[in-house]
């Protein structure tokens, strides 16, 4: 018994972090051999691209803020600036009862695209739920206030709905860190963003990302208040509809990462337990007759959420099976990649590869104590809806 559930614990947490991944590039790979034969035979192949000419669609850029003063102004300029036909585009700022002055910052812009929506407080979903309905563009772009957009951005996500099958398109968001070159997160994130990347040409891509997303206004269902992780469940929705929703990576916003990791990981925690709390407003997806949809979001998403506990059960059963020369050596495996995520967080190695593989362990095992903490918010319901700012550099 103990080796089957070693066994299936690790091929579990092999198959979301690597088997998957894998999964996608041979698809990806499968299907360019299809369109080549198909261009051979006269059918017309080569991979499909957003082109764009078509007739320009109206375009409502949405960012609930909350004491966003300190890049409220910024945010501001940057959308203003944003390469896109002013008589179709406008910037809806929807204030979650913000204290420190962001909505006179808003109110001073004299461009008259810009459009406040102040309420008190109540939580960003309900912001999302009173500001999509209001807003005036075919498509709306959903952005953070402290996430910065390069200015072909929304060009470049819009083209993609020229497709009616499209219902949402995710851009690229680029974390980076004003003080380290080299940071966790950033290795982190490229992988979950090339992972993205195949999943959108595969028109399923799990969940966005707040920095950076465009959706048919049309599609937009109101959220529960309590949604924690809107950006998440927004998508899901529309995928779970039967609309594609899809990733255009020259769509580029920048983000700056926190130096505060304990408020980092209060982040995750919350996030996990939205997570958690999304499953029963997709119930779709859950389900095989969804098709690819339900296996990304099985294989990226679920897995994920287990991994804590399948990491240690992949470590318990593993210490009953120490008469064994191989599993002394896969325990021996688990306790060295503990052992440098410990000198990860204690930074006990100065410099070098070494140090970065400790990093990225430690990284790897505090994302997954956070899910832990998440689950058990989840369970107590005593995760809030309502977000704190994170604090940047």
């Amino acid at each position: 018994m103990a080796e089957v559930l070693f066994w299936c614990a690790a091929l579990l947490l092999a198959h979301t972090y690597f088997l998957y991944p894998l999964s996608l590039f041979v698809l990806d790979g499968a299907a360019q051999v299809a369109q080549n034969v198909r261009a051979m035979r006269g059918g017309g192949g080569g991979r499909q691209t957003a082109r764009g000419g078509g007739p320009t669609p109206s375009v409502s850029l949405v960012v609930a803020a909350y004491n966003e003063a300190s890049c409220i102004r910024q945010k501001l300029e940057n959308s203003l600036a944003l390469r896109y036909p002013a008589e179709k585009f406008e910037v809806l700022i929807g204030s979650d009862g913000s204290t420190d002055g962001t909505d006179d910052l808003v109110r001073e812009c004299p461009d008259t695209r810009v459009r406040l929506s102040p309420a008190p407080r109540a939580g960003k979903t309900t912001v999302l739920n009173r500001c999509i309905p209001m807003a005036r563009g075919d498509i709306v772009v959903l952005s953070d206030a402290n996430t910065m957009i390069e200015p072909e951005a929304i060009e470049r996500l819009v083209r993609h709905f020229e497709d009616p099958e499209v219902g949402a398109v995710c851009g690229k968001l680029r974390l980076y860190n004003p003080t380290k070159q080299d940071y966790e997160e950033r290795d982190y994130w490229n992988y979950e963003s090339l992972i993205k990347m195949y999943e959108g040409r595969r028109g399923a891509v799990v969940g966005a990302n707040g920095g950076l997303y465009a959706i048919r206004r049309t599609l937009f269902t109101a959220l529960p208040p309590s949604t924690i992780v809107d950006d998440f469940v927004i998508p899901l929705r529309i995928l779970e509809k039967g609309y594609k929703v899809v990733y255009e990576e020259a769509a580029v916003a920048h983000e700056e990462t926190t130096e505060d990791y304990d408020k980092e990981f209060g982040r995750r925690a919350r996030i996990a337990a939205g997570n958690f709390q999304s499953l029963r407003m997709v119930p779709g997806l859950l389900l095989p007759t969804a098709g690819f949809p339900a296996f990304a979001f099985w294989s990226h998403k679920l897995l994920r959420w287990c991994a804590p506990a399948l990491m240690g059960l992949a470590l318990v059963a593993n210490v009953f099976l120490l008469d064994s020369v191989f599993y002394r050596l896969t325990l021996f495996g688990q306790a060295l990649f503990y052992a440098l995520a410990y000198l990860g967080k204690v930074e006990a190695l100065k410099r070098g590869s070494a140090k970065r593989v400790a990093s990225v362990a430690y990284y790897f095992v505090t994302m997954n104590l956070a899910i832990v903490v998440g689950f058990w918010r989840f369970l107590r319901n005593t995760q809030r809806a309502a977000w704190d700012r994170t604090a940047r550099a």
